[in-house]
């Protein structure tokens, strides 16, 4: 099963995609955008992109992208972010990764090294790449990207803020693969209408039917200031008639938009 994700080889992505790509066969983008646009087209079975991080929150380009491409998600893949700070030795002048994987660091870096240029860039294994090859800069990332010993080594370990530092990502798929079985569901509501208690009544149905919600949040619609698309995960399958009922009433209140089924799916946790 071909599958593609952030790039390049090494990335948390990477990492996580392993659990869905059965034969080995990881392609690699540098957007989420790209990697949504490229399942969509259809030319991968399977797509890897991150949700949201239990430090940083969710991760906006993402849901952007599931409100603007028709793909299904098909699983949930959690997974431990371990970082490691990876250098060719102690001496350096800039951190480079991802800017949430400087973000999950913050502290680290401010008390270990508050001289440093922290260099966001597009993945923590574009960072790695980049110590690799220049010994004035370390990078952030699995300590495993150092594990030849050979350009790099690991000047530290575990130094996110939070031991408890974790990663959501959803494996998404071609829109007709989308499935009403599973333990989760994701929605994207477009109401197209803004008035006090608009919020409220989109909750309210899931409320009424005791289904527990996992997410909510809002992004910019794009069309006007002040004009939102709600992205919401719930406890409880597509398949399930309380389900149905509260997408119904979702239905009714969002007549001058619309209510997108992301579908539903089990989630899995990736331990590496």
């Amino acid at each position: 099963m071909a599958a593609v994700t952030l790039g390049p080889e090494g990335t948390y992505s990477h990492r996580a995609t392993t659990a869905v790509a059965d034969d080995g066969e990881i392609d690699f983008r540098q957007s989420v955008t790209a990697i949504v646009d490229a399942v969509d087209g259809g030319e991968y079975d399977r797509g890897v992109i991150p949700i949201e991080n239990s430090i940083e929150g969710s991760v906006t380009e993402s849901l952007d992208a599931l409100a603007e491409y028709d793909v299904a998600v098909v699983r949930e893949i959690v997974t431990p972010i371990r970082h490691a700070l990876l250098a060719q030795g102690p001496e350096f002048d800039t951190v480079a990764s991802h800017s949430q994987a400087l973000a999950q660091c913050r502290s680290y870096l401010e008390r270990e090294y508050p001289d440093a240029t922290l260099e966001a860039v597009a993945s923590t294994a574009q960072g790695v790449e980049f110590a690799r090859d220049d010994p004035s800069v370390a990078g952030i990332g699995h300590p495993a990207n150092a594990e030849d010993g050979v350009d790099l080594e690991v000047l530290a370990e575990d130094i996110q803020d939070q031991d408890s530092n974790a990663t959501r990502f959803f494996a998404i798929a071609p829109a007709a693969e989308r499935s009403t079985g599973g333990g989760k569901t994701s929605l994207v509501v477009y109401p197209n209408a803004n008035y006090p208690g608009l919020l409220l009544e989109l909750l309210e149905p899931f409320a009424d039917r005791d289904i527990n919600l996992t997410r909510v949040e809002s992004r910019p619609s794009g069309q006007r200031l002040g004009d939102y698309v709600f992205h919401v995960d719930f406890e409880a399958g597509l398949y399930e008639s309380r389900t149905g009922a509260a997408i119904d009433d979702l239905e009714d209140l969002a007549e001058k938009g619309w209510v997108k089924r992301l579908g539903s799916y089990d989630t899995e946790h990736v331990v590496e």
